[in-house]
Parts: C-alpha cells; structure tokens; sequence
C-alpha cells in the first residue's frame, strides 16, 4: 500500500504544546460536522467543537484526545489547532467528569431562569466526550 503524503500538525492548548508532528490525517468535530483532514487540504479556518481528535501518525497508529473548544487553521502542509483545553485519555480524571456530567444535567433538568443553558449544555457535552474516551482506555 502507497504510504499518504503527510503534514505538519500543531495543536496548542494555553497549558501546553499538546501536539506535534507529522500526520497522514486528523479527524475531529467543528461547529459544522466532523471533518477529516489530509495533506493538500484546502485552506480553511473553522471553529472546534467538543469532540475527540484522532489523529493518524502513520498506517495503524492512531492516536485519540479529547478537545474541547477552539479555533482551526487549515493550510495545504499545515494544521494548527488552538484548542481551549486538550487530554489524552490517561489524562482525564474520570470521577472529576461524571461529577460534571451529573452537575450539568442537574442544571439543565432545573426550572431556574437564571441558569445559562448553553453553558449547562456545553458542560455536559465536555463531560460526555472526557467520559466516552476514558471508557475507551479501560
């Protein structure tokens, strides 16, 4: 099998540089749809939503982190992520994440005017993607 063409991917978090390195492809959720992306892509910049990122190192070495929130840049060699927070799945503490899942559908489930419910549903959406890629590792 033709080994793909690769880029340079980069995704910064305000921590840390929390990724990078040359890929063959990157998968993860944008306010529009999930996307894939390959070398060549075609110039876009796109808002990032919850979601896990898998990212393709090379064939069959795949590698899964959870971003929450952030902007991205596609150039035709270049993928930069700014990312509002970043974790592999050794990284999440799990009984921090269904306190915030239950914290969150607590707030959602309440008739309280004054509770922002974008932020509750933000909230439990982090919390469902921290929880569904920890469950992964196990």
């Amino acid at each position: 099998m033709a080994e793909l063409k690769k880029f340079q991917l980069e995704v910064i978090s305000p921590e840390r540089v929390f990724y990078t390195g040359d890929v063959e492809m990157v998968e993860l959720n944008t306010t529009e749809g999930e996307i894939g992306i390959y070398a060549g892509h075609i110039p876009l910049t796109t808002i990032v939503a919850p979601g896990v990122m898998t990212i393709t190192e090379s064939a069959g070495q795949l590698k899964e982190a959870a971003v929450l929130e952030g902007f991205m840049e596609i150039t035709p060699e270049k993928v930069t992520i700014l990312a509002q927070s970043c974790e592999w799945p050794d990284e999440i503490d799990l009984h921090r994440a269904n306190e915030a899942k239950a914290r969150a559908e607590r707030r959602i489930k309440s008739a309280d005017q004054s509770v922002n419910m974008s932020r509750a549903e933000l909230a439990l959406k982090k919390s469902l993607v921290r929880i569904g890629l920890s469950d992964k590792k196990l």
